[in-house]
């Protein structure tokens, strides 16, 4: 069974962007793209913990990084949370691997997957697989999203309390029997458990999200890699509408449904999400 080692790479402005890194250097990888693992927003690199190790396992290098601001990661000067800058950021994370990736992005980290594969090409990045995301996402489960961080902000009094409001929020998914498993994702600050990511993520203005959309949709049309579009069959940010635009616009995508998942595909369903994932990833073309 491989092991992973926490690793630092640099991002814009030399900030400090943490990973799980699992087979640097084996033989194994050699000849194989190395899997880049990119988390939605509110999350860390832990999201990825089964999966990652399920392909490190079957032999791949593999990277779950930290988005700037998220878990370990350096929190953004300025509040810079720009897509433009998480994109800068991973281009540098590919500029230090120096070798072809496979980039697996869940929501905020997918959107930034297209930007990325458009901008390094497909010799830097080889396949993309987008977890629970399109260019025109479903503004109502946006919402509720922002909404659960929102209300959050100001912390917990306990892991209880947290992980009912994490209960309340994925209603679908079983309530683990024990909180502490939240700690990867809670950090303890004068005797209240704040999400470990940077506030200021949520609270800065953004810019116009039509131009956004229009920015990711032209991006995700130019990729002539192949593409993997995996949504949860509960989700509300995906819908079967923003499916069937998304394969309109990009013909080689392929699209697979996760029947007992929601937008948190790889964490309500890990057995099957790694399995579609293995899969497309271990395929030649």
């Amino acid at each position: 069974m491989s092991t992973s080692q926490t690793v630092e790479f640099s991002g814009v402005d030399g900030l400090a962007l943490i990973a799980d890194e699992w087979n640097r250097g084996a033989d194994s990888a050699a000849n194989r793209p190395t899997i880049l693992m990119l988390h939605g927003g509110g999350q860390n690199r832990f999201s990825w913990k089964n999966t990652g190790q399920i392909l490190a396992d079957d032999g791949f290098h593999v990277v779950a990084l930290d988005t700037r601001g998220h878990g370990d990661s350096d929190r953004a000067p300025n509040a810079d949370y720009d897509v433009e800058t998480l994109t800068a950021d991973v281009m540098r994370v590919l500029d230090t691997l120096a070798r072809p990736v496979v980039i697996i992005g869940a929501s905020m980290g997918g959107l930034t997957g297209i930007l990325v594969a458009d901008r390094a090409g497909p010799e830097k990045v080889t396949k993309l697989v987008l977890v629970d995301v399109v260019p025109r996402f479903e503004k109502n489960g946006s919402a509720r999203i922002r909404d659960f961080m929102l209300t959050n902000i100001d912390g917990f009094e306990s892991l209880e309390e947290a992980a009912d409001a994490v209960a309340a929020y994925l209603p679908h998914r079983t309530k683990p029997r024990s909180p502490e498993g939240l700690k990867k994702n809670l950090r303890l600050r004068d005797g209240r458990w704040y999400w470990h990511w940077d506030p200021a993520f949520m609270t800065k203005p953004g810019d116009d999200p039509e131009l956004r959309t229009e920015g990711f949709e032209e991006a995700a049309a130019n990729l002539a890699i192949p593409v993997l579009l995996i949504r949860g069959k509960l989700s509300d940010v995906v819908s079967p509408e923003g499916v069937e635009h998304f394969l309109n616009q990009v013909p080689r995508a392929e699209f697979v449904e996760l029947s007992n998942a929601g937008h948190t595909a790889a964490g309500d369903d890990n057995d099957a999400f790694s399995e579609v994932v293995v899969a497309f990833v271990e395929r030649s073309s």
